[in-house]
């Protein structure tokens, strides 16, 4: 499984690169705090709703969650790869890494 750093994350998002970035946590975790440009697709959902939120199966997604800890983005990385996405990538570090590397989050709880 590909997975991503932060700065290299931070790099694609500034140069308004052409990819998907999909936080995998709860709406009310979404909602508290997330990377912006990312959307929400829980875990539990992500096989119902990818056919249709992320039809294009060869285009570039970058899943994340919480933090190193949390196995939930590569939970969602596996599952997509099984459902035929050929582009998928982990940023492990997730909200917390996004945090510690002192970029910004966008949410409720910010």
């Amino acid at each position: 499984m590909k997975t991503i750093s932060a700065e290299e994350l931070k790099k694609k998002i500034d140069a308004k690169e052409d990819f998907i970035l999909v936080n995998v946590l709860s709406k009310d975790s979404f909602e508290a705090r997330h990377i912006s440009t990312s959307i929400n697709i829980p875990v539990d959902e992500i096989e119902n709703r990818a056919p249709s939120e992320l039809p294009d199966k060869n285009k570039e997604i970058i899943v994340y969650c919480a933090s190193t800890e949390c196995q939930a983005s590569p939970r969602v990385a596996k599952k997509l790869e099984e459902l035929g996405y050929t582009n998928v990538t982990d940023y492990e570090a997730g909200v917390a890494g996004w945090q510690e590397a002192r970029y910004e989050l966008e949410g409720s709880a910010v």
